[in-house]
């Protein structure tokens, strides 16, 4: 099986001088690209000067996340992909068991490591932590992590096992599929994409997998932080997007108007805090959902009648109003 491990990257120089090492130390076997959204930087002659064994492929301009791997992945031959943050540190044999479980499970299409913080490295990490599910409403939460609340790794979540989407920081997934799929969805820019393309990919009957025995860890935050209400603005609008493009049609309508009167409700806890331009953020981010409307329900798939893809059906009442703070209490396995 043919890997490439892919680095998205822009104006990253100091990560890639951080981590850029450990990945060729510890990922031998695989090819290793840097996919530079043009930056403006030297990341590229740092790269070219200091690790010439390192791909590079530049990308015409700054697509974000989504069309920055759409555009790249295009010139990368390999069977297995890994779509690897430039702020992550990987670990030694991380890579042996995705290369075991995708050679000895054709039906397995996408998965990922756990996942731990880099800075605080005995808890699970808030991007993927160990393996990502939706409640009802499309609301993101992960084994070892529910909203900002991050649990200790003491090796509860040391397996194998299905989960609904895999983190975008560390995501394994078939290069025929990704094709086939036909990548990210380029209208999210960044955040919840890979929960977009893990959700087509199951309506379509693919598996998705976290593998335990692999662990990385993760800086987190070195794009955007969870302040920026940039990041609020890509979380609600993308939420949005994904609800109606891969929701079973029978119930797409009052979910998410359930989900947007929600999202008031946010906006409102935003101003009571002070933070105005977070709730500007969530007006923004329902603008541009209408905005996009027409083009977002053109994407529906044919798949989105089949399929229970909720585990819960409200974190958000869980987290806030019963106080449940860890996954085995949230959810009875």
């Amino acid at each position: 099986m043919k890997i490439a491990v892919v680095i998205l990257n822009w104006n990253g120089r100091q990560l890639l001088e951080q981590f850029i090492p450990t990945v060729l130390k510890y990922t031998a076997g695989a090819d290793i690209y840097v996919a530079d959204n043009a930056s403006t930087d030297d990341s590229v002659a740092f790269l070219r000067q200091s690790y010439p064994e390192v791909k590079i492929i530049r990308n015409k301009d700054n697509g974000g996340f989504a069309r920055g791997y759409n555009e790249a992945l295009r010139y990368v031959d390999a069977d297995l992909l890994c779509l690897l943050n430039s702020d992550i540190e990987v670990t030694p044999e991380w890579l042996s068991p995705f290369r075991l479980a995708f050679t000895h499970d054709e039906t397995l299409a996408i998965a990922q490591p756990k996942v731990r913080d880099y800075r605080n490295r005995e808890y699970f990490e808030y991007a993927g932590a160990a393996g990502g599910y939706i409640d009802m409403l499309g609301y993101p939460f992960c084994r070892g992590r529910i909203f900002q609340t991050l649990e200790k790794d003491e090796g509860q979540y040391n397996d194998t096992r299905e989960i609904f989407w895999a983190t975008g920081a560390c995501m394994f997934i078939r290069k025929t599929i990704f094709d086939a799929l036909r990548g990210f969805d380029e209208d999210y820019f960044a955040h919840q994409e890979e929960i977009d393309l893990c959700w087509r990919a199951r309506n379509a009957g693919y598996r998705i997998l976290y593998i335990g025995e692999s662990c990385v860890y993760h800086v987190g935050g070195a794009t955007l932080d969870n302040m920026n209400p940039k990041k609020t603005f890509l979380n609600f609008r993308n939420s949005l997007f994904s609800l109606t493009k891969n929701v079973p049609s029978s119930y797409v309508i009052p979910l998410v108007f359930i989900r947007m009167l929600l999202d008031g409700i946010a906006g409102m806890r935003f101003i009571f805090q002070l933070r105005f331009s977070h709730c500007f953020a969530i007006i923004k981010a329902h603008l541009s959902y209408y905005y996009h409307l027409k083009n977002t329900i053109k994407k529906r798939g044919k798949g989105n009648k089949k399929g229970h893809y909720y585990v819960i059906k409200s974190v958000v009442w869980a987290y806030y109003i019963i106080r449940v703070r860890r996954y085995p209490i949230l959810v009875k396995d």
